[in-house]
């Protein structure tokens, strides 16, 4: 019998939301919506709620290899065990993700394909366009969700409804190109025309017949990537090489928007109306749109104090926002980082991070506190010759067993207790305890307990960037040659 396994889609970078969003940390993984909750922890838990007749398999998770411990940390910080986390060696967009997916999947199940980076302020009405779907999509046809249009928008593709179906569904007229404003008006008004939304219901086996009559290219890759795959911890790992003789395409222009004129595949197109308060979260101008805003229009998040200021977006991560006198104006504050934008010119947000990596600035595709699988670490300040981390490790976990051949290291624990391996001895450190690495002597930090291990590290020597590492072991498979950092 089928059942319902979630297929998230977790790879972009969100180059639009930066200075929040980056590559090594981006909006998937980010709390935008003041909820405590990550985009990606919010998509694995929206399907709660669903029919229970529904039954649904722990999800499949498609991440960029890079990412991969950010996600499964995550998951299991929302108490979700067993789902299959896929690495992809390199991005290929959507198609040969799902594809990837279908392949882990029992051939019988239903996959149901969400984006990780969505907002949905109304999931019950998703549930409801699922159960709708699920007959549909049990019995051999791909069904996508098309989100019920409220303005005449430009910056998404249209779905034209045709003859409707069973269960609320219409077959599927065309597609349409993100439109001008007289056209996206003109769609408006029909009532024939829904926002493709990127969410796509189709049984395994239905999809890889699909892919082998319309990407049999893309399908082969992908299948004898995954006949070479590895399994490491919770990860799969397609074959590096065979996955990047992959072409790269989306679901929509690989396989939907064929399907339509195809009827002797025996994959029919659906398409199921959704008005669940869905928002993509492109930019900045939609995090505005969909946030609570007070009575002079203006959203916030953080310390932010608005004086005589209207329509805006107020985004704070470490220290006050005082804005004053502004009209339709996002400022965004990150540590190492302001924006500010029109809001009306939020989609040109990613030309400041291509300026970035053309003067090759890391802020470009990194933040000033940087997340590894064993915690994370905040540079605060530096110099030529020093510099100043704020460690903090999680409880159980541990560095790798390094050394550095250009710089030497003080400690200095401010909570919990820091198990140190240092040269052939171990020893303990307590709160306010220190101790010093010299240049070139191995080492190893670990958090016994059961709080998080905080230190302040203060580094010293003549080079001291992070590919300044030998790593010996480490706990969490990173290769020496590919990772830099602790």
């Amino acid at each position: 019998m089928s059942k319902l396994t979630p297929v998230i889609l977790c790879g972009g970078n969100g180059t639009r939301l930066w200075p929040l969003s980056r590559e090594h940390y981006p909006k998937q993984f980010l709390s935008l919506a003041n909820d405590g909750q990550s985009m990606l922890q919010n998509t694995a838990l929206r399907l709660a709620g669903v029919n229970p007749d529904i039954a649904q398999t722990c999800p499949v998770l498609v991440c960029n290899a890079d990412h991969r411990f950010l996600a499964a940390q995550q998951l299991q910080e929302q108490g979700i065990a067993g789902a299959k986390l896929v690495l992809e060696p390199a991005g290929r967009n959507t198609a040969p993700a799902l594809t990837l997916a279908a392949l882990v999947a029992e051939p019988s199940a239903v996959l149901l394909a969400m984006p990780a980076d969505h907002v949905m302020t109304r999931p019950e009405q998703l549930h409801r366009a699922v159960e709708a779907a699920w007959p549909l999509a049990s019995e051999g046809a791909m069904v996508t969700f098309g989100i019920v249009a409220n303005r005449p928008e430009t910056g998404y593709g249209y779905i034209q409804k045709g003859v409707e179906e069973r269960n609320g569904s219409f077959r599927i007229q065309s597609f349409a190109e993100k439109p001008t404003l007289e056209l996206a008006e003109q769609y408006l008004r029909s009532g024939d025309y829904l926002w493709n939304s990127g969410l796509f219901m189709v049984r395994a086996d239905q999809w890889l017949k699909a892919m082998g009559a319309l990407q049999p290219e893309m399908l082969r890759a992908c299948e004898q990537a995954m006949a070479q795959s590895s399994q490491d911890m919770d990860f799969i790992r397609p074959d590096s090489e065979l996955f990047g003789a992959c072409p790269a395409d989306s679901i929509d222009y690989a396989v939907m928007e064929k399907l339509p004129v195809r009827p002797e595949l025996g994959v029919p197109a659906r398409v199921v109306p959704l008005d669940a308060g869905w928002s993509d979260l492109g930019a900045w101008d939609a995090l505005w749109d969909v946030l609570p805003r007070d009575a002079q229009g203006n959203a916030g998040s953080g310390e932010t104090l608005a004086i005589d200021t209207r329509n805006s977006l107020l985004f704070s991560e470490s220290r006050l926002i005082a804005a004053v006198g502004l009209d339709n104006v996002v400022v965004v504050e990150t540590p190492d980082a302001v924006l500010v934008v029109d809001k009306s010119r939020t989609q040109d947000v990613k030309k400041v991070v291509a300026e970035l990596k053309a003067q090759n600035r890391s802020m470009a595709s990194a933040h000033r506190k940087v997340h590894r699988p064993w915690g994370w670490y905040d540079s605060i300040d530096g110099g030529s010759r020093f510099q100043v981390k704020r460690i903090v490790v999680n409880p159980g976990s541990q560095l790798s067993l390094q050394m550095h051949h250009h710089r030497a290291e003080h400690w200095v624990v401010v909570k919990g207790t820091a198990e140190v391996t240092k040269g052939d001895e171990t020893f303990l450190l307590s709160e306010n305890e220190s101790t010093y690495i010299p240049l070139g002597h191995v080492h190893r930090l670990a958090n016994p307990g059961m709080v998080p291990l905080e230190i302040i590290e203060v580094q010293s020597g003549s080079y001291l960037g992070e590919d300044d590492i030998v790593r010996f072991e480490d706990t969490y498979g990173r290769a020496p040659e590919l990772v830099s950092g602790k």
